[in-house]
């Protein structure tokens, strides 16, 4: 039997930070709405790369491995991104074999805001501003600072480094 979000240690991570989404924004960003909207329609069976959080989403997975009856960690993607955006990410997350099943797709609005919906007890990002409104509203949440990306599939242990 499934266990309830309520139940569960959940992590909410920002798309940017599961995902490489560089390319999108650049495109977003330099040519407008409509050609990002045809550039993910146009790639949307093409995997996004991993992102700076990938290694640490997996192996935070690796939990569930050790308590199988129960599943006791969660991930949710909270995304400022549009839901064109959404299908491409969802289809990586299928790609990755990543047991993501509930997100929200915001369009621009701040993520911090669906903490409390998804039981989230952490919220992570690449983005310090919306890391800071999330602390600001007094949300745990933490900047995945950008490195590269290298990501051992063999390597199952999390590891945790903090600075405060």
């Amino acid at each position: 039997m499934p266990y309830r979000i309520d139940q569960k240690l959940v992590i909410g991570v920002a798309s940017s930070a599961l995902f490489d989404l560089s390319e999108s924004n650049r495109i977003f960003i330099e040519e407008g709405i409509e050609k990002y909207r045809e550039h993910q329609e146009a790639n949307i069976d093409i995997p996004l790369p991993k992102g700076v959080a990938f290694p640490f989403i997996r192996r935070f997975f690796s939990i569930n491995q050790a308590f199988p009856e129960r599943e006791p960690v969660e991930v949710v993607l909270l995304s400022k991104n549009s839901p064109e955006t959404g299908l491409r990410v969802f289809r990586s997350i299928d790609h990755y074999s990543l047991n993501i099943t509930r997100a929200a797709f915001i369009a621009g609005r701040s993520p911090h805001e669906y903490l409390p919906a998804f039981n989230a007890s952490l919220f992570l990002s690449a983005n310090p501003s919306d890391v800071r409104q999330a602390i600001d509203s007094d949300y745990p949440a933490g900047v995945v600072l950008q490195s590269k990306v290298f990501d051992d599939a063999a390597d199952t242990e999390l590891r945790v480094a903090l600075r405060l």
